[in-house]
This record gives C-alpha cells, sequence and structure tokens, in this order.
C-alpha cells in the first residue's frame, strides 16, 4: 500500500461556514482555494462560495491544481411527503458532480434535526426523533439515492452529525441495520461521533468495512461539556470554538485511528473538516498544521505497516 492511495483534502468551513454565513463571508473563493494549493491538499468539498455552474468550477479546481472530493447534501427523506422531490433534488447534485470525478456523495438527514429542518424554527435546542414512518421514508429514500448514486459511478456515504436524528451511537446502528449496505456506506467523522456520545475508535472498529469516507475532526473536551451545561446549540458551540483541527489542542488521539485505517487498507479521501471562527483561528495557520499533523501520523502508519 503508498501514500497515493490516500487522497488528503480539507473543507472549505475552516474559512466559510454553510451553516453560520456571517463567519468567513470576506473570504473569497480564491483566496481558498490558494490556500489549499499553498499548504499541499490535494482536494476540497463543495462549499456556499463555489460556483454551481459547472464549467467555472471546473476551471477554478484546474488553475489551483485542486480536485473536488465531496459534496455535503442535506436531505430530508424522513419526510414521506417530501421524498420524491428530494430524490430528483439529489439526482441534480450527480449530475453536477459527476463530471468532476466525484467518486463518494455526502448525505446527511436533517429533517428533525436542531437547526436545518424544513418545517420547524431554525437554533431549536431538541431532535424530533423518528416515528416508524419516518424511519422507513428515511431510509427508503437513502436505499433509492445509493442505488441512484451508483448508476453515476458513485457511492452514497451518510455522514452521522451532531444535532440531527442521527448523532448517537445507537441512531447510528438503527440505520446501518435498516439501510442496504450494497448501497449506503458511511462517512466517519470523528468529532461528531466524540459530540454524540460514541468512542471514535470503537466506532472505526465497528463500521470499518462500511466506511468510505473519512473526516478527521477534533473536540475541545472542556469547551464541549461547558456548552452542554450551557444549554447551548450546535451554532453556538461552533462560535464557543468546540471543535478544532487535528494537531490543535482537541481531545481525540488521532493515531490509532490513523494506524488502523492503514492496517485496514483503506483507500480514498481523508478530509480535514472543522467548523470554526476563522477571524479567531485563522484558516491558513490551521490548516497548515492540521496537514503536519496529518501527515506525519500516515507517515508513522505506514512505517509500521512495513515492520
Amino acid at each position: 500500500m503508498t501514500h497515493n492511495e490516500i487522497k488528503l483534502g480539507i473543507a472549505p468551513i475552516s474559512w466559510t461556514n454553510d451553516d453560520i454565513p456571517e463567519l468567513g463571508d470576506h473570504f473569497t473563493i480564491d483566496a481558498i482555494f490558494s490556500d489549499l494549493s499553498k499548504i499541499g491538499y490535494s482536494g476540497t468539498e463543495m462549499g456556499r462560495k463555489f460556483p454551481t455552474d459547472r464549467s467555472l468550477l471546473e476551471t477554478t479546481l484546474n488553475k489551483y491544481g485542486i480536485v473536488m472530493a465531496s459534496k455535503f447534501i442535506i436531505t430530508y427523506f424522513s419526510y414521506p411527503e417530501e421524498l420524491e422531490n428530494e430524490l430528483e433534488s439529489f439526482r441534480k447534485w450527480l449530475e453536477l458532480l459527476q463530471p468532476l470525478g466525484v467518486k463518494e456523495v455526502i448525505v446527511c438527514e436533517m429533517g428533525g434535526s436542531m437547526h436545518w429542518d424544513i418545517g420547524e424554527g431554525k437554533d431549536d435546542l431538541k431532535i424530533r426523533m423518528l416515528n416508524e414512518e419516518r424511519w422507513q421514508s428515511l431510509t427508503d429514500g437513502l436505499n433509492r439515492a445509493g442505488e441512484m448514486s451508483q448508476t453515476y459511478g458513485m457511492e452514497l456515504v451518510y455522514h452521522q452529525h451532531a444535532g440531527t436524528v442521527i448523532e448517537k451511537p445507537a441512531e447510528l446502528a438503527e440505520l446501518t441495520k435498516r439501510t442496504n449496505p450494497n448501497y449506503v456506506s458511511l462517512l466517519y467523522d470523528t468529532g461528531h461521533i466524540y459530540y454524540g456520545g460514541g468512542d471514535p475508535y470503537q466506532e472505526l472498529e465497528t463500521y470499518i468495512h462500511r466506511i468510505k469516507y473519512v473526516h478527521l475532526k477534533d473536540v475541545r473536551k472542556e469547551r464541549l461539556e461547558q456548552s452542554f451545561k450551557k444549554g447551548e446549540n450546535f451554532r453556538q458551540q461552533v462560535l464557543s470554538g468546540v471543535f478544532t483541527v487535528p494537531g490543535d489542542d482537541g481531545c481525540i488521539n488521532f493515531k490509532p485511528i490513523i494506524d488502523r485505517l492503514i492496517q485496514h487498507e483503506y483507500k480514498g479521501w481523508i478530509v480535514v473538516e472543522a467548523e470554526q471562527d476563522p477571524d479567531v483561528y485563522p484558516p491558513y495557520e490551521y490548516a497548515f498544521k492540521a496537514k503536519k499533523c496529518v501527515d506525519e501520523l500516515l507517515n508513522n502508519a505506514y512505517e509500521n505497516v512495513k515492520k
């Protein structure tokens, strides 16, 4: 196994936040891509500042030598009345992403979520959990979207996420039990797993054969605990600095995680993805710090495999 089988990227959320538009709104797409290129990342994910015109997007990617790794797609499959429209919207994203060479498409269900639910107000403090009808609608939608993705040469990877109906280990276990593994793979996100009360290493072991995409995010444990005590919602937690990148002052031990991925001969994207306020945590500095950390972990893991 060689380094070439692991592709290292970073999400643009360190520069501009999709959920909190005022964060990093002054960064241009050229500034973001210039930073990525200078630091040496291979790819990124679709961000809100990126053009949705394929020709313009390809021009920018080619200019900086950056690959489009994936796109985080919000869905509302758990609402039966929205399912068909949601699947059609999903198809349109596949049509944009396929010519860009994307192989894994990220899906996250936001029906019933704290901040993104189409039927509720934003910044709620509770998640509206799934009943049986909504579970069936969600899993039907995911299976169909996964099958559709394969017709475009892509794999659907589901993103367990804070503040959503698939946040905790038991909820992810139920999702994996109900969905067809031939159509629904997993995105493994260390920070969201920890946030939801899971053990990142244990979850990696449990689902390693279903994981097709990786997000590395760290968590500042004391700030997370304080935020729960204060009753902060997810947006407030982002602003209070709960999340950070590998190589900073978070609590997650990434060494056994990277070692296990390499032992398993994982092939694909590892993407640094941490929601931070760019005015407090300068994106270039933290992106550089993260790449240095992950490169060292990967180099050590490869050396251990050779022994």
